[in-house]
């Protein structure tokens, strides 16, 4: 049974006292001859260099432990760049993990990947994240990392160093960053905050997982013999023992949850009955308790199958490291809460649309409750002699070996259930239908008495979603249920109950059916056969979560060009009719400009006041890479919408090559536009589908330059292949060509790297200069700052709906009036305050370091007139000079709003 998954500094000694482990302070032997050296082929510049070495672990007791690692670099080796580690998953090796630390690499870390104790190459036993093995082992490493000339250190022997992994690789992550205060961001997914609530939840033995993990480790003789007994003391028993949760919560991350203060994601599986949203809910609780940043993100997948969505959470993971290890305040870590929700049904393949949901802060599991009221009578059913047969919730874990749980999984996402509770063994409450939608994002919970023949009794709480057609249509979200051991029944007790975590959609008309059996597969109930009987003391308490919002679903293509066809055939008509409208002439001086906006004003409906966009002026030339940047309601999207013949503006004009624009303008023609979201049929190819989009437009086959457009979307022998199978960065490239399509003179695209990964981004980023270098021209709205000066070679600046300024990209970047004010020491808001009121000072707004300060141009606008005017006020000034990173000369134009 493989139970791996896909591969998926400021924070210091402000937040952490000194606890290194002894361990970890022993020494790091590379064993002679075990180092190898290799550079990685790849069509994805830069290339990757990796060296392979077996490092000597000395645990001080005579025993020398082998661990088989690989270190990966990429791009200039002399500089300096913070380091990650990546753990494996259990039954795993660090082969697993080596896809996920290329990309690392070429994003500009160093990346050491190992194979932990037991697993691999690796010797030693397998001590299920001991500290005194296998976390120890992660301090060593980090040893080796301080002593890396291209690792970038914080002070002597503390490399800045994150750590990521998934299940068994997130644990030690965690646990790493408890014991080590040299750790400073962590990415655990999809793991466990204390295993023996994993694996004994409320004192129910969860023996099908429990077994799995013993064959997936190799057996008995390869763990630590404490372990392998207290295995197969539980396993017999049937239940654990103090002895057996005190030894696996001694080894769990929560044990040390006091000293986990770093910058922790936190991604969790929704399809987990191994580790479920309740671990991650009480890891999330416990970090942000110690004042460290935390974001929460529940994916569809897990350890029993779904969609991991690999890439999107490996792309996420590197985005928070560059905040937290490269202290990039522009990167964008995400919500502080996301959940993937399914979104409908692709009718080509059977899955499951996956769509975000996010808010701003994470809700818990128990967020805006609402109670819904249950019927039924109480009632009396059998725990079967020797607990069998067993009631079957779901099929824990075979999702994850590819033995066909994934498809049970997804099943389960689109509303089919594989549930069934045997008559007798199961006693069930169900509400009346439901008289709107009800979201459920969390842990519902109900207050029942229990009365047990019997002093050792254990049911499982599960909560189906029952359609209209009754028990034929019954599903329980996620194939979980939650057991729980009752002790003191006998008399009758009456207790609250939680039911699992799930998000989980039921429509108007369904119903909400609690069970309780006494039974399930996945689990160890008493052998004794006994009677119990449950009563019902409230209502169902469903939380709800309302300050998550659902992304709206992404549009098909053709609602971008169906809008200006339409008015187009409006327009037609409008010029038979009585009203008129005649567009402005054509302007002979601007035929070769791609684009010319003069004045454009737009004003937000029933306001007199506000403005979207507020007298917009600015010229493109051929050739040129325009990236069109501003915060958040800065106007980009709204001017877009108007270039694009949308809206029309309220004033002012918009010329493409000398053509005024409006809905269905003929020049129009010339003008290719992508919007996130395009649309394509996923039974047929990359080819077809260009083709079929084409023949939509009614233009000639000959115009579409097919061949052209795809050369320069470089998908290559893709094409042929069903658009089902391509990955997110495939998708956009094949939009991007669809934009493309007749070779516009003029192309836009708005944000057309949301989704992609970094390598997907280098991809797009290289689309779009080979389209420019034909002497067309591209228009790019991103909030990527770096890809923005990479890609772009001019650049409009908007806040709050005007142009703030306009030009070369090295001009911007380079600026001579943009100054940086090292500091000495942190200095008051309003004394930044009088510094941007200084004469010559345009603004001024904090940075890492600093001040950054635009002077205005005027006879006082220089640094040799700002210095003493900054001593006058007492600014501690360590340096001054000029600026030129582009994050913060946007900054500084926009007086410091966010991206």
């Amino acid at each position: 049974m493989d139970l791996r998954l896909p591969r998926a500094g400021a924070w210091k000694a402000a937040l952490r006292a000194p606890r290194r482990t002894a361990a970890a302070a022993a020494a790091v032997v590379v064993l002679a001859g075990a180092g190898t050296w290799t550079a990685l082929a790849s069509d994805e510049a830069p290339a990757v260099r990796r060296t392979d070495q077996t490092l000597a672990m000395d645990r001080g007791q005579g025993q020398e432990v082998r661990i088989d690692t690989s270190y990966f670099t990429a791009g200039d080796p002399g500089a300096k760049r913070p380091a990650v580690l990546v753990g494996h998953g259990f039954g795993g090796s660090k082969d697993d993990v080596r896809e996920q630390a290329e990309r690392l690499a070429r994003d500009g870390y160093a990346v050491l990947t190992w194979s932990a104790r037991g697993f691999g190459r690796s010797t030693g036993r397998i001590g299920l994240n001991d500290p005194k093995g296998e976390v120890a082992d992660v301090s060593r490493l980090v040893d080796w990392l301080a002593k890396r000339p291209e690792v970038r250190l914080d002070k002597a022997g503390d490399p800045r160093v994150g750590v990521t992994g998934a299940s068994y690789g997130g644990a030690v992550s965690l646990l790493a960053a408890g014991h080590d205060d040299r750790i400073d961001a962590v990415a655990p997914l999809m793991t466990y905050w204390n295993l023996a609530d994993a694996l004994f939840p409320k004192d129910v033995f969860k023996k099908q997982w429990a077994g799995m993990f013993l064959s997936a480790g190799g057996g008995c003789d390869k763990f630590e013999p404490k372990l392998c007994a207290m295995y197969e003391r539980v396993a017999v028993a049937g239940k654990p023992d103090a002895r057996a949760r005190e030894l696996l919560a001694g080894r769990s991350p929560a044990a040390v949850g006091d000293r986990i203060k770093v910058p922790a994601l936190i991604v969790q599986g929704q399809r987990d009955s191994l580790f479920p949203l309740d671990q991650a809910d009480a890891m999330a609780r416990a970090i942000r308790g110690n004042h460290a940043p935390v974001a929460v993100d529940w994916t569809a997948g897990g350890h029993d199958g779904g969609d991991q969505e690999t890439g999107r959470v490996a792309g996420r993971v590197t985005r928070w490291f560059d905040r937290y290890l490269k202290d990039d305040k522009g990167a964008d870590t995400g919500p502080a809460f996301r959940v993937t929700r399914t979104g409908g049904i692709d009718s080509t393949d059977g899955a499951a649309t996956l769509r975000g949901a996010s808010a701003d802060r994470y809700p818990g599991l128990g967020g805006g409750v609402r109670e819904v009221p249950l019927t039924g009578r109480p009632q009396t059913f059998d725990n079967p002699a020797g607990a069998a047969p067993p009631a079957v919730s779901g099929l824990p874990g075979l999702g994850g070996a590819g033995g066909g749980g994934d498809g049970l999984s997804r099943l389960s996402s689109l509303g089919v259930g594989v549930s069934l509770d045997f008559p007798g063994q199961y006693a069930a409450f169900e509400s009346k239908p439901l008289t709107e939608d009800l979201r459920i994002t969390g842990a519902p919970a109900v207050r029942v008495r229990v009365k047990s023949d019997s002093a050792d009794t254990v049911l499982f709480g599960k909560v189906y979603d029952v359609g209209p057609g009754g028990g034929r249509q019954q599903v329980l979200p996620a194939q979980l249920v939650a057991p729980v051991r009752i002790g003191g029944a006998v008399d009758g007790r009456t207790l609250d109950l939680r039911l699992p975590a799930v998000d989980h959609e039921l429509k108007k008309g369904h119903r909400l059916r609690l069970v309780f059996a006494a039974t399930d597969l996945g689990y160890a109930s008493p052998a004794e056969p006994a009677a119990y009987t449950v009563a019902l003391k409230s209502g169902l308490k469903v939380p709800t979560a309302p300050g998550v919002d659902t992304a709206a679903a992404p549009l098909p293509a053709w609602v971008w060009w169906l809008p200006p066809a339409g008015a187009a055939v409006a327009a037609a008509l409008l010029l038979v009719g009585r009203r008129r409208v005649t567009a402005p002439a054509p302007d002979p001086g601007l035929a070769d400009v791609p684009l010319q906006i003069t004045g454009l004003s737009k004003r937000y409906a029933k306001s007199t006041e506000r403005y979207a966009v507020r007298e917009l002026s600015f010229r493109v030339e051929k050739g040129q890479v325009l990236g069109l940047l501003g915060p958040n309601g800065a106007g980009k999207t709204t001017t877009l919408r108007m270039l694009m013949g949308l809206i029309r503006p309220d004033a002012g004009e918009i010329r493409v090559f000398g053509q005024a624009i409006r809905p269905g303008a003929p020049v129009l023609s010339r003008v290719g536009a992508f919007v996130e979201g395009a649309g394509f049929l996923p039974h047929l190819s990359g080819r077809e589908n260009l083709e079929l989009y084409w023949r939509a437009t009614g233009r000639p086959a000959g115009d579409a330059h097919l061949d052209e457009a795809l050369e320069i979307a470089g998908l290559g022998d893709a094409l042929a292949r069903a658009v089902r199978t391509y990955s997110q960065g495939m998708r956009q490239r094949l939009a991007i060509a669809q934009a493309m399509l007749g070779l516009p003179d003029l192309l836009i695209l708005d944000e057309p790297t949301n989704g992609l990964d970094p390598p997907q981004i280098r991809e797009m980023r290289e689309v779009m200069i080979r389209y420019a270098a034909g002497g067309r021209t591209v228009i790019v709205s991103s909030h990527l700052l770096a890809e923005v000066e990479q890609s772009c070679t001019h650049l409009v600046v908007m806040d709050r709906g005007r142009l703030v300024q306009a030009g070369p990209v090295d001009e911007i970047v380079g600026s001579e009036d943009t100054l940086l004010v090292g500091l000495a020491a942190d200095i008051p808001d309003p004394l930044v305050e009088k510094v941007a009121s200084l004469p010559g000072v345009a603004s001024a707004a904090r940075t890492e370091g600093g001040l950054l300060v635009r002077l205005d141009g005027g006879p006082a606008a220089t640094g040799a007139a700002l210095l003493p005017e900054l001593v006058r006020l007492e600014v501690p000034v360590e340096a001054l000079g000029p600026h030129r990173r582009l994050e913060d000369a946007f900054l500084t134009l926009i007086g410091g709003g966010a991206a």
